[in-house]
């Protein structure tokens, strides 16, 4: 192998950036890399020193949301400005004019720009009123009149007995007032969507989240809410992944002030709330949408097929355009500025990275993947200049990146060459887990290839892990519960009745493979709603092919507020693990170290915030004094056991036990001592521990604590 030496680091200064590469033996193929990513972050320097010269400010152009669309005037008159440069002419029609089409004619400017003044009323009131429904028409080189809805509107509705959305002036008198939590020193996430947040079939609103779900998350311990599906989607059964108004809130779940009451009140919880931000796509529709907005199939896109996805059906962004750049980067600080979000995940971004979009190519983890001309130079500075943004102007907020491709420096700052995100989606683990419970007998588990999924990622990229996510449990698939237990939950998941052997290893096994994921897999933890508990079945919106059901598209809870069930054991078990870390914090505490991996007795051991965790996957044999090597001498005792009553267990392990360490070296550990536990043939059940050392492993607020297992 050619082996470059470079004992030097070079410097580009740059106004307040620095870039950073450090050279020391290089291939050569990491020493093009590096170059690579130093062209990439010249590019980003470039593009932000045009739009720092030539639109009054980084700051001025990244809230083009308060100058485009319609804004209110001194003296109650409104300004519209559009950008439409393929069109011939721009006429205004709604409620205000009586639908006259051709009466409120804009004005063209340089570079395609639209505008139009309107005076308020005689009474000094504005010519249009909050709730109004308006409409831009389009005249195209043609000739052809279309009627559209700004990209700026920011909402939007629709009528039972109408295909399209209305555009609706959005003007109320009492703007909200937000409040931020600190940023969490780690992320425990519970994903979520407001439609399907009620056990009713029916879709379901941001009061009934505000009301119903988020005291559940409090009350679990997730300090993050990451909300999907709220941008305006014309088709529900796309998830919200079709996104046709990019700037208003779904309409669907309810007013824009009921989804700012929802962020106002998970913040008064300490509860920090992501969006779900797809700008790697756009709907295709053309009267609800930006497809064709100005007569054109450009505009905000490529032209032909280079402006379609052939997977998903719809328009991919000219992120090299410097309209569509005002238009992306104005719609993160809108939902910042305007509902209080505290930041990002970012869907689908490995179709933005590549010209290929993915499709059709497997990923080895070859430097020559990542870095090419197959690479989308012009999406890539994008998304710098999306973090860039959002970490300049708000310090606090978080970004996350959904890459199923695993670019290497996606997490890295940008002043190192990397494209700024906070943290990546270990998107191989939910994958793994499923591939086992279809695939593999208990007693064939690979515990070398689990533990080498969930802590084989990049060193110093943060990742977000996961046992499932919604990506799971979509129509196709099923929940990891489901897969465990399937048609018995209908059956037997009451406490009134002895547990089936089914129910025992399902139960035990979704506790094991949560809570390994949630301490062994990353940086930070997420979990989909529902799956705390063991969620049965699948997701499946509404759509011709179920009869336009909502049987799928919904989440039970009415299943965990039954005493008598089950399911409230796994939720216990869940909220007592959350709250484990946010006493110990094991996820920001660096790398775990595993100093047990035993094929033959399917034992796990691993140290973590100096907690030791033990977990037995046999699906038959128990252990008594079983070694285990630990690095700090103490008195250990038990923190977390999945085989108390209340979390489903059978109670075979004395809660008070307490293990104290002797200074005999074990498995390259300092120290060690003797530990029982149990796995019983007849039930197939799998037990783990999590172990404190009273000496060393002092919580946050500096006193030991054994955590209580309430129920709610």
């Amino acid at each position: 192998m050619e082996v470059l030496l470079f004992l030097h680091r070079d410097i580009i200064y740059s106004d307040d950036i620095e870039f950073k590469l450090n050279y020391l033996f290089l291939t050569k193929l990491e020493f093009l890399v590096s170059l690579f990513a130093k062209v990439l972050y010249r590019l980003f320097e470039e593009r932000l020193a045009w739009l720092e010269k030539d639109e009054g400010g980084f700051d001025q152009f990244t809230q083009s949301y308060q100058s485009y669309g319609v804004q209110m005037q001194l003296g109650g008159g409104l300004l519209f400005r559009e950008w439409a440069p393929g069109a011939h002419a721009l006429f205004l029609t709604g409620d205000f004019n009586a639908w006259e089409k051709l009466s409120n004619p804009f004005t063209p400017k340089a570079f395609g720009k639209w505008e139009l003044s309107l005076p308020p009323k005689a009474d000094g009131s504005p010519a249009i009123q909050h709730l109004s429904k308006l409409k831009l028409v389009i005249k195209t080189k043609d000739g052809e009149y279309l009627f559209r809805i700004s990209p700026w509107a920011k909402y939007v509705t629709k009528t039972l007995d109408s295909v399209t959305y209305d555009w609706i002036h959005w003007d109320p008198p009492h703007p909200y007032k937000h409040q931020r939590p600190l940023r969490p020193r780690c992320l425990r996430i519970y994903e979520a969507h407001v439609g399907i947040a009620s056990p009713r079939e029916e879709i379901a609103s941001y009061k009934n989240f505000t009301l119903d779900v988020l005291p559940r998350v409090k009350d679990l311990g997730y300090n993050c809410i990451q909300l999907m599906a709220v941008l305006e989607h014309a088709y529900y059964a796309s998830f919200g992944y079709q996104v046709t108004n990019f700037f208003a809130a779904s309409s669907r779940f309810g007013t824009p002030d009921d989804l700012k009451a929802l962020v106002d009140e998970a913040h008064s919880l300490g509860i920090t709330v992501l969006l779900d931000m797809v700008h790697s796509h756009a709907s295709s529709n053309t009267e609800d949408g930006l497809n064709h907005f100005d007569g054109t199939d450009s505009c905000f896109f490529h032209a032909g097929s280079r402006g379609e996805h052939s997977h998903w059906g719809s328009r991919l962004f000219n992120y090299g355009s410097w309209e569509v750049s005002r238009f992306l980067l104005s719609n993160l600080r809108w939902w910042v500025d305007e509902y209080g979000f505290d930041g990002f995940r970012f869907d689908g971004i490995t179709s933005m990275l590549y010209h290929h979009h993915g499709i059709g190519v497997s990923f080895s983890g070859s430097y020559s993947d990542y870095f090419g001309m197959h690479v989308d130079e012009d999406a890539v500075v994008h998304l710098m200049l999306s973090n860039y943004t959002l970490h300049k102007l708000y310090p606090e907020c978080i970004t996350i990146a959904e890459d199923v491709s695993g670019m290497p420096g996606l997490c890295r700052p940008i002043q190192e060459g990397g494209l700024g995100f906070d943290y990546r989606l270990a998107m191989a683990v939910p994958d793994k887990w499923i591939q086992i419970l279809k695939e593999v007998k208990d007693e064939d588990w690979d515990m070398w290839n689990i533990v080498h999924t969930l802590t084989n990622r990049r060193r110093g990229e943060d990742s977000i892990c996961y046992a499932e996510s919604h990506d799971q449990a979509l129509v196709g698939d099923k929940s990891l519960a489901f897969w465990l237990m399937d048609k018995e939950m209908y059956t037997n998941m009451s406490t009134l009745i002895a547990m089936t052997p089914v129910i025992d290893r399902g139960m035990q096994l979704h506790k094991l493979i949560r809570l390994l994921t949630h301490s062994l897999g990353g940086e930070g933890y997420l979990n989909f709603m529902g799956n705390e508990f063991g969620h049965p079945e699948w997701l499946d919106f509404p759509r011709k092919g179920n009869n336009e059901s909502y049987r799928y598209a919904r989440r039970q809870f009415n299943l965990v507020d039954t005493e008598h069930l089950r399911y409230r054991q796994l939720y216990a078990f869940d909220r007592d693990m959350n709250h484990a870390e946010d006493e110990y914090g094991w996820l920001s505490s660096g790398l775990a170290v595993v100093s047990t991996l035993d094929q033959a007795d399917k034992v796990i051991v691993f140290e973590r915030a100096k907690l030791l965790f033990i977990f037995n996957f046999h699906p038959s044999i128990s252990y008594s004094h079983y070694r285990v090597a630990v690095q700090h001498a103490g008195k250990y005792k038990i923190l977390l056991n999945s085989d108390e009553v209340q979390y489903g267990g059978h109670g075979r392990i004395q809660q008070d036990t307490e293990f104290c360490s002797e200074p005999l070296a074990f498995r390259n550990r300092p120290n060690s001592f003797l530990v029982s536990f149990i796995s019983v043939t007849f039930t197939d059940c799998k037990v783990k521990f999590l172990l404190v050392n009273s000496s060393n492993a002092l919580p946050k607020n500096g006193n030991h604590t054994i955590f209580p297992s309430l129920l709610m």
